[in-house]
């Protein structure tokens, strides 16, 4: 059964990772997919992904397009409501981290941080509430982390960025509840992606394993099957909340 047929979304930061995870799925499951990527360098991958969505007969695609840019958030909800009628899902995936002691973190690099976590959030918000408010329908879902819920040390400017999508998204699901659209936000623990790589493998892996009650990481597949819960009508009377998924880490 295909949950989101013919429904539009966007995917932030789409062509790798968790965004790649998350586009899949909901291809899979009938949504036409627009998604972004940043570098020139991620531009053949985000072309194939483009081919892969594509086969699962949906309309699809990419962007190159900085979600922590007002203006080309707004070039972008633009194209693709032009392109593809409307947007009825957004999933603000689009983040990096710049880990150090706070004592070493430098002004740029916190700016960097809250600007391509958190800012985009709001940029990429402030656009697509206006097609769905004329549709009176919506779901947004934004990606924190169980590090804006717990803090981490030498991730200051991560955690902040993450534990303000969570009050922005409290926030955007009381403003627009009455419009049927709903807001919420997902905090992936430690996943395994091409950004953790580091976690995998030796006495890093095992002391971060230990703390997990599932004894392992998760994957991609974990975080897309909750988007899609979110997208869908399963979950058509949740907004406001924030779903861990971490393996029990946030008990």
């Amino acid at each position: 059964m295909k949950l989101l047929n013919n429904k539009v979304a966007i995917v932030t930061g789409g062509s790798r990772g968790i965004g790649e995870a998350i586009a899949l799925k909901l291809a899979e499951h009938g949504a036409n997919i627009a998604f972004t990527y940043v570098s020139d360098g991620s531009a053949a991958k985000a072309a194939a992904l483009e081919e892969k969505l594509k086969a699962f007969g949906v309309k699809a695609k990419a962007y190159q397009s900085n979600a922590g840019d007002f203006a080309q958030c707004e070039a972008l909800v633009n194209d693709v409501v032009k392109e593809f009628g409307t947007v009825d899902i957004c999933i603000n995936n689009a983040g990096i981290s710049k880990d150090n002691l706070l004592l070493r973190l430098t002004s740029e690099q916190w700016d960097d941080v809250i600007n391509t976590n958190l800012k985009s959030v709001y940029n990429m918000t402030k656009q697509v509430i206006r097609p769905m408010m004329k549709a009176k329908s919506g779901s947004i879902i934004n990606m924190s982390s169980i590090i804006g819920i717990i803090g981490n040390a030498g991730q200051s400017s991560y955690a902040a960025s993450k534990a303000g999508i969570i009050g922005f998204t409290k926030s955007i699901a009381k403003e627009l509840g009455s419009r049927n659209i709903r807001c919420n936000a997902i905090a992936p623990g430690f996943i395994e992606t091409d950004m953790t790589g580091y976690l995998k493998e030796g006495d890093t892996a095992d002391k971060y394993k230990a703390d997990i009650p599932l004894g392992r990481f998760g994957s991609g597949e974990n975080i897309a099957d909750t988007v899609l819960f979110l997208a869908c009508d399963w979950s058509s009377y949740i907004t406001g909340q924030t779903l861990s998924v971490c393996g029990g880490l946030n008990m």
